[in-house]
């Protein structure tokens, strides 16, 4: 993937990832909002609420000199994304009684992944999460935190592993540190975690 570029999103940078939205399914009325509201905000939400959230995201997290997420591209077309920040920043997270803090040590979280339909199967993802991990470790991140899909080796639907896949995360050097479940009939939910060290 030698042609690829990921910079951290901006504000001159989200008619980019308008357009990657845009190409349709969840990620054009979801904007990434998911994580960022409980479940009943995000429930009663619209595409443009949605938008605003992401945009106010943009915002409040460049006073603090980082993005809320990072954007690939390839010849100047945005072809990828993923959302990433320190785990106050998702108030999903913060109120979720499954993925609950594991404990009360500082932590970021990579939530989000989109890739676009012609750069899919081509390693667009594992890209985005290795960019994911040194930008959050310059940004002063020592330990990071992911909830990917199981797929025990099976083919399963692009929207189903918005989270990235638990493989993806293994061979980026993330462990399953624990794996909690809603109810005895919902399936496992993996959360794995890794550590960095500052440059």
């Amino acid at each position: 993937m030698d042609d690829l570029e990921i910079h951290p999103l901006t504000p001159e940078r989200l008619p980019d990832l308008a357009a990657l939205f845009g190409q349709g399914g969840d990620p054009k009325g979801c904007w990434c909002a998911f994580f960022r509201l409980r479940g009943v905000e995000f429930h009663n939400s619209t595409g443009d609420s949605n938008r605003k959230v992401l945009e106010e995201a943009v915002g409040t997290t460049a006073a603090e000199d980082r993005s809320p997420g990072l954007v690939a591209y390839r010849d100047g077309e945005a072809i990828g994304w993923v959302s990433l920040g320190p785990r106050d920043d998702y108030q999903r997270l913060r109120h979720s009684k499954i993925l609950a803090p594991l404990d009360d040590k500082p932590v970021w979280s990579i939530v989000c992944f989109v890739v676009a339909r012609k750069a899919r199967g081509q390693g667009l993802a594992s890209a985005l999460l290795d960019a994911a991990v040194n930008y959050a470790r310059e940004h002063g991140a020592s330990l990071l935190e992911g909830y990917p899909v199981e797929t025990d080796g099976k083919r399963i639907p692009s929207a189903n592993v918005y989270k990235g896949t638990l493989g993806m995360f293994e061979r980026a050097g993330f462990e399953v540190v624990q794996r909690r479940q809603f109810n005895r009939t919902s399936p496992l939910r993996p959360i794995v975690r890794r550590r960095v060290r500052a440059r």
